[in-house]
């Protein structure tokens, strides 16, 4: 049998019952990390509700997994109104959306994941509607067509996005807050586990749980999925507390090693140090070695080695950075680069 790959079971789709099992923040307390984001979008939401109006229309930004469509579930429990949620590569017609945006209750939120991959004729269909709230339908065809203006009730957009720059100027300019979220600390990670751990009722000690953050890649998301792997161990080897110990042996089971890494991510570095003693090498070459795409190595893989410091882009292409060398060098080929 095959081994698979760890970080494609960490991206793998969380069925329904993962989801069941997962712990939802239902107020910004509940919500751990994204501090100054936190600050600010409690006082927005705040307000509006004071006011009784529908917040501004709200960008997130920011690699996927921090939490962006949690944010959006918390600020409409706490203006105590509805919301929706929908994927923009869904919206294939612009029919779609207006019956969408028609069934909207005043002051509602509509939430739109991968927002940048909407068709462009469904997108302007928006421009109206999150300015004057309405849109222009076409009633017929041909020379009896006629367009008429259908109200909509004051809603909320929001939208969240993994590449802001693919957002066009024109429906950017119409959001009236533009938020980024930023990857997050290991303590908070580290909160977030233990957590999730309460919420599965699991026993886990503090140093477990920072072990397992060390390993999320700045990632709540990836975090509460091995907290779910560890726990599966645990369970099938009848380990009833968690502590360090069978959170290592999970990891390592999960081909997770100390430093963070995947199978992966040490291959792409081993390679590098091996065949080109830590580089430059083009990231084609690389995504040749290692058998991956090379999109998936510059969205998936890259980012990760680039926050530990193992891996720089440079013109020449990509390398270890001096300073990293010689760990890794010693990592991999159990030697200490001379220099």
């Amino acid at each position: 049998m095959e081994e698979i790959q760890t970080l494609e079971l960490l991206n793998r789709q969380e069925t329904p019952e993962e989801l069941k099992l997962d712990f939802t923040p239902k107020t910004f307390d509940d919500y751990l990390g994204q501090a100054e984001l936190k600050k600010k979008l409690a006082v927005y939401t705040q307000a509006a509700k004071m006011r009784q109006e529908p917040l501004d229309h709200l960008l997130l930004f920011g690699p996927p997994g921090l939490g962006k469509t949690t944010l959006a579930q918390i600020m409409a429990h706490v203006m105590q109104v509805g919301i929706k949620i929908v994927s923009g590569p869904m919206l294939e017609r612009t029919g779609d959306l207006v019956a969408i945006l028609s069934g909207l209750e005043p002051r509602d939120i509509l939430f739109i994941d991968e927002i940048h991959r909407m068709p462009t004729n469904v997108e302007e269909v928006l421009y109206s509607a999150m300015e004057q709230f309405s849109v222009d339908v076409i009633i017929g065809q041909g020379a009896g067509a006629k367009s008429i203006t259908l109200p909509l009730q004051p809603f909320t957009l929001v939208g969240a996005t993994t590449k802001s720059g693919m957002i066009s100027a024109p429906l950017r300019s119409r959001f009236g807050i533009v938020e980024r979220l930023d990857f997050y600390e290991e303590q908070d990670l580290s909160a977030i586990v233990q957590q999730n751990a309460q919420f599965l009722k699991l026993s886990i000690s503090s140093p477990s749980a920072l072990l397992i953050a060390k390993c999320a890649r700045g990632t709540p998301r990836i975090a509460k999925k091995i907290t779910r792997r560890v726990r599966d161990f645990a369970q099938v080897h009848n380990k009833k507390i968690i502590d360090e110990k069978v959170v290592q042996e999970a990891l390592t089971f999960l081909g997770i090693d100390n430093d963070g890494l995947s199978n992966v991510d040490n291959a792409l570095l081993k390679k590098m140090i091996e065949h080109f003693d830590g580089g430059p090498v083009g990231v084609e070459t690389l995504a040749s070695l290692i058998g991956e795409d090379k999109e998936t190595i510059e969205n998936v893989f890259e980012p990760f080695l680039m926050r530990k410091g193992f891996l720089e882009k440079t013109p020449r292409g990509r390398q270890i950075p001096f300073k990293a060398l010689s760990y890794l060098k010693n990592k991999y080929l159990g030697q200490k680069a001379l220099f």
